[in-house]
Formats: C-alpha cells, sequence, structure tokens
C-alpha cells in the first residue's frame, strides 16, 4: 500500500521541519513539501510529530529465568511496543548450559514464528565456551546477521561468566565485526553480600538492591573497559543506573575509545523508596541492577543529555507480580528479576525529557531510534526518515492526554512501573514497513507481520535487502 502523511512536522536525530512523507513499496519514497502525488491511504499530520520508528535494543520475550517464564511471549510483548511507538527491537537468545548457539538461536526463533507484530533481530548471551558453543562457532554469528554477544558478569551459578571467557568473547568479537555487551556488576560481591544478608534474616525486597551496592556496578564497568581496550573489542555497557558506572564510561570515550553505555527508562524514576513498599509490594521493582538512591536520576539525564550514555532501553523483562514475584516472598533472592516497559519508553522520555525540558526532540530520536539502530547493525533501513529507509514511522500528538496503567496497557504484566503517571504526549499512528500497525487505539495489524532482520556487522551499515520471518 503506498501512503502519503501530510503536513506533520519530520524530527529526526538531526532535523526537524513541518513535511510530507510519502511511503510505498514498504520504503520511504519522497519526503518534500506539499508533494503532489497519488496515494492508496492519506493520513493528516498536521500539529502531530512525524518520528521514526523507535528501536529498543534491550528486550527479554519469552524467556526463562528464576524458576519461571517471562509473562510476555512475542505476540504480547511486540503489541505492547507497537502501542508504544517501537517497531523493531533486539530481543537476547540466552544459551543453554551445553547447547550450541545454533541451537540457541534456533529455538529462540521457533518461539517467533508467526507471532510477530513487529521487525526484529538477536543478540546472543554467551554462557558456556566449555560444553556448549565454541568460539568458532561464536565467530560465525556475524555472518548469519547476530552481530552482538552479550555476557553476564553477574549471577553467579547461573548466567555469569569468568574473566577467562569474556576476555575470549571480546578477542573473537574484535575479529568477527561483533559488538560485546556487558551486564557489569560483579557477581562474586554480590554472592557473598546475598549469603550474608539472608544468613541475618533479611529476605525482604530491599535487600535485592542493597546487596548490589553501586560500587559493584562500578567496578565491573571499569573492568569490562580495560579487557575490551586490550582486546581490541567495541564494548556496549547495557542498563547503567549510578554515577559510579558512568563515570568510567565517560572517561574511556573522552580518550576516545570504542565504548558506549545506556540506561533504561525505570532508572530515571524509580528509587529505593519503591522497592522498600511494604507488603512485599517492593517486589515489582525488583530488576538487576538494582534501583539506586534518587540522587541518581538528575547525573543519569545529564549523561544521556551529553552523550556520556548514547540510548534509552527498557530491558523489559516482565513478570506478573501475583504468581510469579511471589517465588520470593520469603528470601529476595529467589524474586525473579524484570519489569515491564516496553509500551511506555517513549511516553516518560518525551514528557519528562523533552517537555521537562532536560533533551532536545531530536535527542529524544537520536536516543530512543538512531543510536540504537547505528550501534546494532539497523541504520539506516531503521532508526530515521530518509528516502529508502524502511518505512517504520510514528504520528505522535504531542498534546494527547494519556495516564500509564496496568488496566490499559498491552504486556500480560499485572502491573506497571509508573502506575498512575499521567503525560501529554501518546503515539496516534503507528507504521511498520510501511503498513499501519496501530490506529485509534487498536491493533490493525495481524501477528505474523513481523520479520526477523540480519542485522549488519559493527560499523557497517544495514542494506536494503528484504529479509523474510523464516530467514
Amino acid at each position: 500500500m503506498s501512503v502519503l502523511i501530510k503536513g506533520g512536522r519530520v524530527v529526526t536525530a538531526a532535523d526537524d521541519y513541518v513535511a510530507d512523507v510519502f511511503v510505498e513499496d514498504e520504503r520511504f519514497s519522497l519526503v518534500g513539501e506539499s508533494l503532489d502525488v497519488e496515494a492508496e491511504r492519506v493520513i493528516d499530520a498536521s500539529g502531530r510529530y512525524v518520528l521514526p520508528g523507535c528501536v529498543d535494543p534491550h528486550t527479554h520475550l519469552d524467556m526463562p529465568f528464576g524458576g519461571t517464564v517471562t509473562i510476555d511471549d512475542v505476540e504480547s510483548g511486540q503489541t505492547s511496543a507497537a502501542f508504544g511507538g517501537t517497531t523493531c527491537h533486539v530481543d537476547f537468545v540466552i544459551q543453554g548450559r551445553g547447547q550450541s548457539f545454533a541451537d540457541a538461536l534456533d529455538a529462540w526463533k521457533a518461539k517467533a514464528d508467526g507471532k510477530q507484530v513487529i521487525d526484529m533481530g538477536y543478540h546472543m548471551a554467551v554462557t558456556d565456551l566449555e560444553e556448549g558453543g565454541t568460539l568458532e562457532e561464536l565467530a560465525s554469528l556475524p555472518e548469519q546477521g547476530v552481530t552482538s554477544y552479550k555476557l553476564f558478569m553477574a549471577y553467579k551459578g547461573v548466567l555469569m561468566v569468568d574473566d577467562e571467557t569474556l576476555y575470549r568473547a571480546m578477542e573473537v568479537a574484535s575479529q568477527s565485526g561483533a559488538l560485546v555487551m556487558v551486564h557489569a556488576e560483579n557477581g562474586d560481591v554480590i554472592d557473598v553480600l546475598v549469603k550474608e544478608a539472608l544468613a541475618a534474616g533479611k529476605t525482604e525486597p530491599i535487600y535485592h538492591a542493597l546487596t548490589r551496592p553501586p560500587e559493584a556496578e562500578g567496578e565491573a564497568t571499569n573492568r569490562a573497559i580495560q579487557l575490551a581496550h586490550l582486546a581490541g573489542a567495541p564494548l556496549y555497557v547495557v542498563h547503567v543506573t549510578c554515577r559510579e558506572a558512568v563515570e568510567p564510561i565517560a572517561r574511556a570515550r573522552d580518550m576516545g575509545w570504542n565504548v558506549w553505555g545506556e540506561t533504561c527508562t525505570q532508572y530515571f524514576f524509580n528509587s529505593l523508596d519503591d522497592i522498600a513498599k511494604p507488603n512485599f509490594e517492593g517486589a515489582k521493582y525488583v530488576y538487576s541492577p538494582p534501583v539506586r538512591d534518587e540522587s541518581n536520576w538528575e547525573y543519569l539525564w545529564n549523561a544521556v543529555r551529553t552523550d556520556a550514555l548514547s540510548a534509552i532501553s527498557t530491558d523489559h523483562c516482565a513478570f506478573l507480580w501475583d504468581g510469579q514475584k511471589t517465588l520470593g516472598r520469603d528470601d529476595f533472592s529467589k524474586i525473579p528479576n524484570g519489569g515491564p516497559g516496553l509500551e511506555n519508553r517513549l511516553h516518560m522520555i518525551h514528557e519528562f525529557g523533552v517537555r521537562a525540558g532536560r533533551i532536545t526532540l531530536n535527542r529524544m530520536v537520536e536516543l530512543l531510534a538512531t543510536n540504537p539502530a547505528k550501534l546494532f547493525g539497523l541504520y539506516p533501513r531503521k532508526g530515521t526518515i530518509a528516502v529508502g529507509a524502511d518505512a517504520d514511522l510514528v504520528v505522535f500528538d504531542p498534546e494527547r492526554r494519556h495516564t500509564i496503567s496496568a488496566a490499559t496497557h498491552h504486556s500480560r504484566s499485572d502491573y506497571n512501573l509508573f502506575e498512575g503517571t499521567e503525560v501529554t504526549g501518546s503515539p496516534e499512528v503507528v507504521l511498520l514497513r510501511g503498513q499501519v500497525l496501530v490506529e485509534n487505539g487498536e491493533l490493525v495489524a495481524q501477528p505474523g507481520i513481523g520479520q526477523f532482520v540480519k542485522r549488519a556487522k559493527f560499523g557497517e551499515e544495514l542494506k536494503p535487502e528484504r529479509t523474510s520471518a523464516a530467514a
């Protein structure tokens, strides 16, 4: 279908102007003033922002964790994303113990088959290089379009790798064209602190945060940066929460090292006060790294404004509070780690970033779409509005009022981290490759419309070849 979006305020990472946007054959075909073209569908975007579809580089859908499985599968999670203006995301394949990378990737693709509402790619979480995947197999993943490796420096005995495994993966990445991602917390220290807390009878959710101090995040972040520099590998530090972790990233970037960091929406808004809520309600805010003292909030805003941190993701990893989080009612270490958020990233960052004057509209697009696309091999097909790019687009009403609530969100989670927050500005129409996904508060496309995207190697651009969901 050809679509003409008329008279909107087109906002990219670099530009801000009023124009018409013409879409055909799944791509942006023309962008200009008063376009004289015939289209099968015309959308009046007067008084609206026309934004590139957002890209979320950090999600966990249909993922086993802590004796259960995240409540959102690919269909429900991607539906949430679509309503929030996210049209592409990169999910994590978690390699099981003794499992090859090929088998792990096949298993994750099978979970998505026929359920995809938006486009997606995969990161490979490396957990076993002894009895599972080999370094040679790891090196082959970028040729398959899986161009990032994630390694956990936390979750001892479950996902955590030692420094030898971390460094070997970094060496492979430096040669294979992959970007290394790390969950940076000192898992050995955390393990000691957790055991000490439980031995002292400290079982409430607040101790999840108190046994994962910011120093443990800062130390691991600096260690990962130094090892990546030694190995010659580009590094991306996920879900940064605090000054202790931002500082080594900023220092490395000032020196011109290939280091980037992201934070997540929740770290600007949730704090120790939330996780300390009584009657086990604090368990809603158990995710890792944990909530921090709210003194970090403005520090993080400054970090994303100045590019010390280069992206904002969600780390969407949703569980039910009643029935899943409650597995840890008597032991905080058994509470499944993670929270929902895919649907509300654009709402929250527009309201408290742009409208509050902390960042510009251009910077918002850069943080939520363009930088994630560039870092993860999706640009220029994703993350911008330009002739030839995939026609992923959000018609955003900057005056539309919306109250965030679990009663109306599209995740299967029974709570929302931002419950009751009123925002001004919300997606009105969302397009995926020129096809209307969301309109008038309804999902108008069928699951299966989304595709698997083979991403380009780190530092390269994604060519316009089309890939299918079965690729």
